[in-house]
């Protein structure tokens, strides 16, 4: 094969491996900064049905969070969340554009089109790294005294056994994929939908010249839509997670 021809053959290796390197990237900067209000939501979740659930609130949680684990205590369970979405969102990223230029070329997409490309991309991602999103919501919820990601993982399979590891699979499959999915299809059509004076709209030159506080905009309107559209299976989710 001469030369030329393994440079076209490597260019999607490479081109997802970007796309894996830039999700990590940007999951460990996301992991940082949010691992306190992840870990306050899911203490609010394992509250709820119980006897004083309707008395807690997020200014509650906190402070009974600070003043009983102190500061470092609303980063606890780092090291699962690390082990979660660092190679999750590498994994999802990188799938999503393999599939895109697979199947679309890099073409824009439609509507039905996107939800389907976020779709598959988030289930793939999510089966591959469910036992760590188990491990990690056990970790947060304060019920279990797991040391480290291998140590839980080790005590899961011995008294529960490896079926545990996939415990919650069906209800985080129904709220993730239609999550990705919906997120993605709001986050393409509002895009194509901007003004090209904007350097937004899909006649643009590039996607570079899109500003960040711009881009920002539309992924917090995509993903306060899906939010809205996929809340219901949360709670299920959580449940499973860490009463299997």
């Amino acid at each position: 094969i001469s030369q030329p021809s393994q440079l076209v053959l490597l260019e999607p290796v490479q081109s997802a491996l970007k796309a894996f390197l830039c999700g990590s990237l940007s999951g460990t900067c996301s992991t940082l900064l949010f691992q306190p209000l992840d870990l306050i939501k899911t203490r609010l979740q394992t509250l709820q049905g119980t006897v004083h659930s309707a008395r807690v609130g997020m200014v509650s949680v906190f402070l009974t969070v600070v003043r009983t684990e102190k500061l470092v205590g609303l980063w606890k369970g780092m090291s699962p969340s690390f082990a979660r979405t660092i190679p999750g969102l590498g994994l999802y990223f990188s799938t999503y554009y393999s599939l895109k230029q697979h199947f679309f070329q890099g073409r824009g997409l439609g509507p039905l089109e996107a939800v389907a490309l976020g779709a598959g991309a988030r289930s793939v991602a999510g089966v591959l790294m469910l036992p760590v999103t188990v491990i990690k919501t056990r970790f947060e919820s304060g019920r279990y005294n797991y040391s480290s990601v291998v140590g839980a993982l080790r005590s899961m399979c011995q008294t529960e056994g490896p079926r545990a590891l996939f415990s919650g699979l069906v209800p985080t499959l129904l709220r993730d994929a239609p999550f990705s999915g919906i997120y993605v299809m709001f986050y393409t059509q509002t895009k194509a939908c901007l003004p090209t004076e904007m350097g937004l709209g899909l006649s643009s030159v590039s996607d570079r010249s899109v500003s960040p506080p711009v881009r920002f905009v539309e992924l917090l309107g995509a993903s306060g839509m899906e939010k809205l559209l996929t809340s219901g299976t949360v709670l299920d989710r959580q449940s499973r997670c860490y009463s299997s």
